[in-house]
């Protein structure tokens, strides 16, 4: 599994220390919140090391070759920037990259929380339309076929009917009324 954007690598540790027969990889453009977490991963087991974790520095438009067709899960969880605007923009270079790292048939899960408030100078600095159901059907499920994905499940949710995200970014979100969390399931194909 990997993720994407990983931020502080929460997700990814804990998703690790529930499945220890599975082999979780985080990447982020930003090492520095990795810090914490890439210390404690190389730690003895007793002191919360954990054999199936690694963390890599890397943007989403130069994700390393070694990642090539490894990952039969990719999550995209609350992104910013150029990552958000690869998958709320369909910008397809970043998407077959995402793609490049997919088995096939490969999850891939993007979980977008915007305010479009808040948000108002992030969206307008990237350039990012409405991210509505109607604009994924109309535009986002041709740009990530483009890419190789197939969208087969997408969604939206206010913020108090969001399930538990093991991250510290969705935590700090969620209590957002404003914020809508949208969801897109893909398969790569």
């Amino acid at each position: 599994m990997i993720d994407i954007g990983t931020g502080d690598g929460l997700f990814v540790y804990q998703s690790a220390r529930r499945n220890p027969q599975k082999f979780y990889i985080g990447v982020d453009a930003n090492s520095r919140p990795l810090e914490k977490v890439s210390e404690k991963v190389h730690r003895k087991p007793a002191k919360g090391g954990l054999s199936n974790v690694l963390f890599i520095q890397a943007a989403v438009e130069d994700l390393p070759s070694e990642l090539n067709g490894v990952a039969d899960e990719v999550h995209v969880h609350f992104p910013w920037g150029s990552l958000l605007r690869a998958v709320a923009a369909g910008d397809l270079e970043a998407l077959r990259n995402l793609r490049r790292i997919c088995l096939p048939r490969a999850v891939l899960e993007v979980i977008v929380g915007l305010d479009p408030e808040r948000d108002s100078s992030e969206i307008e600095r990237l350039g990012l339309p409405a991210l509505t159901i109607e604009h994924i059907d109309s535009a986002l499920a041709a740009e990530y076929k483009n890419a190789g994905f197939e969208i087969f499940e997408r969604g939206v949710m206010a913020s108090s009917e969001w399930p538990e995200f093991q991250t510290s970014w969705a935590k700090r979100l969620k209590g957002n009324t404003n914020r809508t969390l949208i969801y897109i399931i893909a398969r790569a194909c």
